[in-house]
C-alpha cells in the first residue's frame, strides 16, 4: 500500500493498483476481417521519473506503469473484479493443509532474446526479494514463504510457513530474466539492466528514456499474446496536473488521470472519453491515541502489549465520537471531491464486495449531537470564548496536512471550521512532504489528514492496526491503536483454512464494526478516479482495476 503523502504525485492523482498482464482474450472480429491495422503511437502521462526499471527495486506509480509493459507475472488481476487469475501460471493447486502451492506455468513464452520464460525466472525473482541485503519495497510480500522449489521448467512449488489467504496477491511482482543476472544475486541492485533493460516478455520493449521528458516503448514482436497493434507507447513525464490537462485538450496526450475539478473542461470535447471507476484508495483523518510527547512501541521486547501513555484528549472515545458527528462527510464529498468520491464507514471498500459491510452507517452530521457528547464528558465552554475546557485541559489540537495537496488543504480547512464550531480549537499545520511524513511516522502529532492507495484486492490490512506495527519512526500503526480482539480476527482472516470468501467475510465485517466503534481513523471518503482518454482508438475497455489489461488489441480508428 502507499501513503499518499509519500507518493511521487501529490496533486490528487491517485496511484493505481499494481497492473499485471492478462490471459489471452478473443481476437476482435474486426481484426480477423482485416480492419484494424498495426501502427500509431499511444502517448500517456506519468507524474514523475521512474525510479528504477527493475521491478524488484521500485514500487512508485511511474515505475510500475512501465514494469507492467515489460515483465511477465505469475497471476493477473481481473480488470473488473480485481481477483487474481491465470497469467504465466495457467493453473495451480494447494495441499490439504494449505501450506504448499504448486503452479503450472504456460509453455512457449519467450523473452525477447528467445530464451524461455520459466520456473527459474520465478524462483530467482522471489529469492532475490527475500534477500536481507536487497532493499526491495516488496520484502514484506515474501515473509510467509519458507521455500521455493523448481519441480521442472514449467512447474514451481511455493511452501509457506503458515496458511496465507492473500498468497496470490503477494505473488504479483514482475519476473526478472534470471539469465541476465549473476546466479548468486550479487548484481541484482547494480546490473546495468536496471536502468536500461534490453529484454522484455511483455507487450513492449524499452526504446529510450530521457529523465524529465519521456519513456518510449516499442512493440514486442514476440509477445506471447500476439504483438500489439500499437507501434510505440510513450510516457510523457508531466508533474503538473494543469499541464496534463492542457496536453489532453491539445491532443498531445491519449490518456491521463484528471482531477475532479478538471472534468468540466472535458464536457465539450467529443475527442475524449472519461473512464470513471472507484479505486482501492481512501482518505482518512488519523487520531493519535497516544501521547505525542512520549511515543512508545506497541510491543515490549518479550512481545507483550506495552501500555501506552494515552493522548491527553484523543484517548477519550467521546472526543473522537464528537469529532465524527461534527464533520459533514457528504458535504466534503460534494464540495471538495465534486462528487468524485463517496463517504466511507470503515476500512474495507465496496470494490471488495464479499468482505465489505454495507450495513455500517456513515456518521451522521449532527453538530448538536457532537456538543452533547462533549458536554456529557465534562467538556464545557467555561470562558464563553467558544473553546471547551475540562479541569485544566483545553480542547486544543493541531491538525497536520501535506501542503502540496490542494485537496487536502481544503478538506483540512472544512474539518477545522466544523470542529471549532462545536467547541474544539483546531490549529492547522501545513507541512512539506518530508516533514509531514516524518512527523506522522514519529507519532508526534495530534490529528493528521492523509490517505492510503494501492491497498490491494484482499481486505487484510494488519499493518495499520496491529501493535507490532506501532513503531515510532517507521510503523504504519501510527495511531498507536491496540485491540487484541481485532488482531485475533485479522490473524484468523488471513489463515482461515480453505481461504473461502464466505468463511472469511464474517471476520472482516466484525473488524469493520470494531474500527467503526473505536475510531482510530475517521474514514473521510473512498476515491473515484477519472481517467480521460482519446476516442481515436478502438478496443479500449477500461476496468476499475486495470485500464491497460487488453492493450495488445487496441487499434487506431480510420
Amino acid at each position: 500500500m502507499l501513503l499518499w503523502a509519500t507518493a511521487a504525485c501529490r496533486d490528487a492523482e491517485r496511484p493505481s493498483a499494481q497492473i499485471v498482464f492478462p490471459t489471452p482474450t478473443p481476437t476482435p472480429l474486426g481484426y480477423l476481417a482485416g480492419t484494424p491495422q498495426p501502427g500509431g503511437v499511444w502517448t500517456r502521462a506519468i507524474s514523475a521519473n521512474p525510479l528504477n526499471f527493475n521491478p524488484l527495486l521500485a514500487a512508485d506509480s511511474a515505475s510500475t506503469a512501465v514494469h507492467a509493459m515489460l515483465y511477465p507475472v505469475l497471476v493477473r488481476q481481473d480488470a473488473v473484479t480485481g481477483q487474481y487469475g491465470a497469467a504465466m501460471a495457467e493453473r495451480w493447486e494447494s495441499s490439504a493443509d494449505g501450506l504448499t502451492w504448486t503452479f503450472y506455468l504456460r509453455a512457449g513464452v519467450l523473452w525477447s532474446d528467445k530464451e524461455a520464460v520459466d520456473a527459474e525466472d520465478f524462483k530467482f525473482t522471489y529469492e532475490a526479494i527475500r534477500l536481507s541485503t536487497l532493499d526491495s519495497p516488496y520484502r514484506q510480500l515474501v515473509e510467509p514463504i519458507a521455500a521455493i522449489e523448481v519441480v521442472n521448467p514449467l512447474t514451481v512449488r511455493v511452501v509457506l510457513r503458515n496458511v496465507q489467504c492473500d498468497l496470490l496477491e503477494r505473488l504479483r511482482v514482475g519476473w526478472l530474466p534470471s539469465h541476465r543476472f549473476a546466479a548468486d544475486f550479487s548484481d541484482v541492485d547494480s546490473n546495468a539492466f536496471n536502468q536500461a533493460p534490453d529484454l522484455s516478455a511483455g507487450p513492449f520493449l524499452l526504446q529510450s528514456y530521457i529523465p524529465g521528458d519521456s519513456v518510449v516503448l516499442r512493440r514486442n514482436p514476440s509477445y506471447w499474446q500476439g504483438p500489439p497493434l500499437i507501434d510505440r507507447m510513450v510516457y510523457r513525464i508531466v508533474p503538473d496536473a494543469e499541464e496534463r490537462l492542457r496536453l489532453l485538450l491539445a491532443g498531445e496526450l491519449d490518456e491521463s488521470p484528471v482531477t475532479p475539478d478538471q472534468l468540466i473542461d472535458l464536457l465539450e470535447m467529443p475527442a475524449l472519453k472519461v473512464a470513471k471507476n472507484p479505486v482501492d484508495a481512501y482518505d482518512f483523518l488519523a487520531f493519535n491515541l497516544a501521547n505525542p510527547v512520549s511515543p512508545q512501541r506497541g510491543l515490549r521486547e518479550d512481545g507483550a502489549l506495552q501500555a501506552q501513555d494515552p493522548h491527553p484528549l484523543l484517548a477519550e472515545r467521546a472526543v473522537r465520537q464528537a469529532a465524527a458527528q461534527a464533520i459533514d462527510f457528504n458535504g466534503i464529498v460534494n464540495a471538495i471531491y465534486l462528487g468524485q468520491a463517496y463517504p466511507l464507514a470503515a476500512n474495507v471498500l465496496p470494490i471488495v464486495p464479499w468482505a465489505f459491510d454495507p450495513a455500517l452507517p456513515i456518521p451522521e452530521y449532527s453538530p448538536d449531537r457532537a456538543r452533547s457528547l462533549l458536554e456529557a464528558s465534562g467538556w464545557i465552554d467555561l470562558n464563553r470564548d467558544g473553546i471547551r475546557e475540562k479541569e485544566i485541559q483545553i480542547l486544543r489540537l493541531t491538525l497536520i496536512v501535506p501542503e502540496v495537496n490542494p485537496y487536502y488543504l481544503r478538506i483540512a480547512e472544512i474539518v477545522r471550521d466544523q470542529l471549532n464550531a462545536v467547541g474544539f480549537d483546531i490549529r492547522l499545520q501545513p507541512l512539506g512532504t518530508s516533514a509531514f511524513t516524518q512527523q506522522l511516522f514519529s507519532q508526534r502529532y495530534d490529528l493528521a489528514l492523509s490517505g492510503w492507495a494501492a491497498l490491494g484486492v484482499d481486505p487484510d490490512d494488519h499493518e495499520l492496526w496491529q501493535a507490532a506495527f506501532d513503531r515510532p519512526g517507521s510503523g504504519f500503526n501510527f495511531t498507536s491503536y491496540q485491540n487484541p480482539q481485532l488482531e485475533a480476527l485479522l490473524a484468523q482472516g488471513l489463515t482461515q483454512r480453505g481461504c473461502q470468501p464466505q468463511d472469511r467475510a464474517p471476520l472482516y465485517r466484525e473488524i469493520q464494526r470494531l474500527l467503526h466503534e473505536d475510531l482510530p481513523y475517521l474514514f473521510l471518503a473512498g476515491i473515484v478516479q477519472n481517467r480521460a482518454y482519446t476516442a481515436r482508438w478502438g478496443g479500449i475497455d477500461p476496468g476499475p482495476w486495470d485500464f491497460y489489461h487488453n492493450v495488445q488489441t487496441w487499434y487506431q480508428l480510420p
